[in-house]
């Protein structure tokens, strides 16, 4: 019996479970076709539904060929009971394929190809009981090498070892001897071999580590036949296509090396390779490289590099792992005379992807060829060159890199003709990465666990399973000499992996006591303070409003423990604002480089901490200027036809993204304003009832944005949008941090009698939808919460554009989103209790 054939009564509750006898709709734009070969006839049978899909295209093109995986892990499944998963389209199986995306040799994900007009919504089903549709090979990987020969000195070289008859054969993993070297006929086509339905490429494994490219003029799989009969036909036209490229002592199409300042250091110097075919599928196919003991750089590492392709598409996945950090790891482009370097747009977010590309008559056939790497913006540190090579320098965030390559050949069926066919492809190319199907996913595993409407005990509950999950998974490690995940450097004296999760905990552990959570401030926020009261990796000069947001921890801190570094501290963030250039009304303006500028988040930012500063040390002396920043932010800030506000203003009305007239960025991002939301709340729980005055303002914004947030809530879900007064537009979203934020925002007002009994129903809706639609429960019972926009600013290649917002990533798991999720469970259970 499947695994989950137990909860199928469940499952019918919740109107998972489907009937495979349904026929196929139209192809539409509502209903977008699978891109695979035809799907299974229909039966009788009524198959076990897990998970329901929902997938966006984002852009305003189609989608062909889109790839899309999703985790046993996240289906709250164990591989061992995957053998008969996949997916379901239109009540009818469509082909998919388990893969091993993480190559330690055990399948983790299943895996499918779309076809998803511009701007439609396709719905999928997880099946755990079905046989998905065999259809026509799309991929294929390979490492075939001799055997049953000898090795023989080369009697035309002496010193080289030249591999003598046999018959080659293929295998999953190889090690190469020591005597094989670049043409020992011992391994077929020199390397490994990957190729699509499109192009193939194969690696020199031995000491150039090239990549090259066989151009192909067939749809067909063909590695299978290339080089049984030696090492040249593959070089001259043939009905399948050519190896079209001369790699030479470049590293050829997309291949890696290290950047000593004036060249690209080939990985030669290693004391052997080993590689592993990880997925030969029908859909997907995959293979690693791991070069031992790589001596470069006065320094010996390992390297691992793990390569995947999948139908219809010419991009290699490449991932690179470092056994330790190493500068200057570069990527590159085999330079040939004549050709043209293309740069994609700089201009744009640290997360979107760009590319750099070649054009030109580059190949052994004498005719055109593209050849491109993608990357995202933030990970190139240099574009260079060197005698052989169109040179990207790369930032290893610590350890790793990640990229594409890609090579088109005016040859192939279809093939792109020009220069301008080139470009638009690459574009596109480059969107499709920046912007990935839009996912909303509900899985029987997570729903099973999950009661509507939701009461005290169980948010409470739902907070601390997060909080918990989160301690094992990476909270700890946001301490001074630890390593910010989310953006992939050391981390920083910052809002929200300092400051606002280490907050969250301490809530947490006021209505859960437990010592884990106890520590969590202590061993986060604490960790950047020394005994002088010294702040590390913060620079008051920068006045930049975001540092100011741990000092609310510091307090905390110096409250619970007396200890007078955290004062000093404290004092140091006061100093920052007290000299913190403002707007002409005295506005702050969120950084020093960020002239005249007025950002929503920056009030959350400041004013809470501000408040309790002046509190507790100058007898509230700064009240006024606090209530002052709320007064200005809504003037200048809000939208009087929609309620909502504005991500920022600049008063200069300089700006790329701000409006000629009104100095307005264009948009209203759901974060942004969750983030005013907040601090509105928890600044009235600050300033002491007895200033009646001072606090009449916020609360009066507080009923007042109450009122029009809910205008703007999504009444199916109960959530709120990534752009909030959009839920139509191509690409958006509901978004997970913002939604919490807006909960906590709610739970505390009526809590604390800001609002009235009439918002505890928003409230609950709100709550429900937060758990119903971004909560996930992993197999090991650990959970997640999706959808969380990276991070949304302006200015610095951010143009403030629809598209822009658009463009960051959607994570899961950050803390700009976990943190507020926490603390919304903690007030929803204040205010539900009985």
């Amino acid at each position: 019996m499947p695994k989950h054939a137990s909860v199928a009564a469940l499952i019918a509750l919740s109107s998972l479970t489907l009937t495979a006898c349904q026929k196929s709709e139209t192809p539409t734009a509502q209903n977008p076709t699978v891109s695979t070969a035809s799907s299974a006839e229909s039966t009788d049978k009524k198959t076990s539904s897990i998970a329901r899909i929902t997938l966006s295209n984002p852009s305003e093109f189609s989608r062909d060929d889109e790839p899309y995986m999703i985790s046993f892990d996240e289906l709250g499944m164990a591989a061992a009971d995957s053998a008969a998963l996949g997916f379901v389209h239109n009540g009818e199986p469509i082909a998919s394929q388990r893969i091993d995306r993480d190559g330690d040799g055990e399948y983790d994900s299943l895996f499918t190809l779309l076809n998803i007009p511009a701007a439609a919504q396709i719905t999928l089903e997880v099946h755990d009981d079905i046989e998905p549709p065999q259809g026509k090979k799309r991929t294929q990987a390979e490492i075939s090498h001799k055997s049953g020969g000898a090795w023989e000195e080369d009697p035309e070289k002496p010193g080289k070892q030249v591999y003598v008859g046999g018959e080659f054969i293929n295998v999953n993993e190889l090690t190469p001897p020591p005597q094989h070297d670049d043409h020992s006929y011992f391994i077929r086509y020199e390397g490994p071999g990957i190729e699509s339905d499109q192009v193939g490429y194969r690696i020199y494994l031995d000491r150039r580590n090239g990549f090259d490219i066989f151009g192909k003029k067939t749809h067909d799989m063909v590695l299978q036949n290339i080089g049984q009969d030696g090492f040249d036909s593959y070089h001259e036209l043939s009905d399948w296509g050519m190896d079209i490229l001369k790699v030479g002592s470049s590293v050829g199409a997309g291949g890696y090396g290290y950047w000593d300042g004036e060249k690209v250091v080939r990985v030669s110097d290693v004391e052997g390779w080993d590689t592993k075919i990880l997925d030969n599928g029908e859909l997907y196919s995959s293979f690693s490289i791991d070069y031992k003991n790589w001596k470069i750089a006065n320094s010996t590492l390992n390297l691992k590099a793990s390569l995947s392709m999948h139908g219809g598409s010419r991009l290699v996945h490449t991932r690179l792992e470092l056994s330790q950090p190493l500068d200057n790891l570069a990527i590159g482009l085999v330079k040939h005379p004549g050709t043209e370097l293309i740069e994609g747009n700089v201009d744009i977010t640290g997360k979107a992807y760009t590319y750099v590309a070649s054009w030109g008559k580059q190949t052994l056939n004498d005719d055109h060829l593209g050849m491109a790497l993608l990357f995202r913006n933030a990970d190139r540190d240099e574009q260079t060159t060197d005698e052989h090579n169109y040179v990207s320098v790369m930032d290893a965030a610590g350890e790793d890199v990640d990229y594409y390559f890609l090579a088109a050949w005016e040859g192939e069926i279809d093939g792109l003709q020009s220069r301008e066919d080139f470009v638009r492809y690459l574009e596109r190319e480059a969107e499709k990465l920046t912007l990935p199907l839009r996912e909303s996913v509900t899985t029987a595993h997570s729903e099973a666990q999950k009661i509507y409407p939701i009461d005290a005990a169980q948010a409470l509950n739902w907070s601390k399973r997060l909080a918990d999950s989160e301690l094992e998974r990476k909270t700890l490690s946001y301490h001074h000499d630890g390593w910010d995940v989310n953006r992939e450097r050391d981390p920083k004296f910052e809002y929200d992996i300092v400051g606002l999760l280490p907050m969250a905990y301490d809530e947490l552990n006021k209505v859960a006591p437990a010592d884990d959570y106890a520590q969590v401030i202590t061993k986060v926020t604490g960790s950047y303070i020394n005994d002088k009261g010294e702040i590390g990796r913060y620079k008051l000069s920068n006045y930049n409003i975001d540092s100011v947001a741990p000092g609310r921890n510091l307090l905390r801190l110096y409250e619970q423990t007396g200890k007078e570094k955290f004062k000093i501290a404290a004092d140091t963030l006061r100093e920052q604002l007290e000299h913190h250039p403002k707007t002409t009304e005295g506005a702050f303006w969120h950084k020093q480089k960020y002239d005249s500028q007025l950002w929503l988040d920056g009030v959350y930012m400041g004013m809470p901490f501000l408040a309790r500063y002046s509190v507790m040390f100058e007898d509230g002396a700064s009240l006024e200027e606090v209530a002052k920043e709320f007064e200005l932010t809504r003037k200048y800030l809000r939208d009087p036809n929609t309620g909502l506000y504005y991500h920022a203003w600049d008063e200069k009305k300089q700006q790329a993204w701000a409006d000629s007239e009104t100095g307005l960025s264009g948009y209203f991002w759901g974060r942004g304003m969750g983030w005013l939301a907040m601090a509105l709340v928890d600044t009235l729980e600050i300033i002491p009832a007895s200033e009646t005055e001072i606090r009449e303002p916020l609360l009066d914004m507080v009923k007042e944005m109450a009122a029009d947030l809910k205008n703007y809530q999504d009444d199916k879900t109960g959530t709120w949008w990534q752009i909030m007064n959009m839920p139509n537009a191509t690409g958006n979203y509901r978004e997970s941090s913002a939604t919490a934020m807006f909960t906590y925002f709610y739970a505390k007002a009526v809590h604390q009698g800001y609002l009235g009994e009439e918002y505890r129903p928003v409230a609950q809706k709100a709550y429900d939808g937060l758990v119903r639609e971004f909560i996930t429960v992993h197999a090991d019972g650990k959970i997640s919460l999706t959808n969380i926009c990276y991070v949304a600013g302006l200015g610095f290649g951010r143009d403030g554009s629809y598209h822009y917002y658009m463009s960051e990533p959607v994570y899961e798991n950050d803390p700009k989103g976990t943190g507020p999720f926490i603390l919304a469970g903690v007030e929803m259970h204040k205010l539900l209790q009985p």
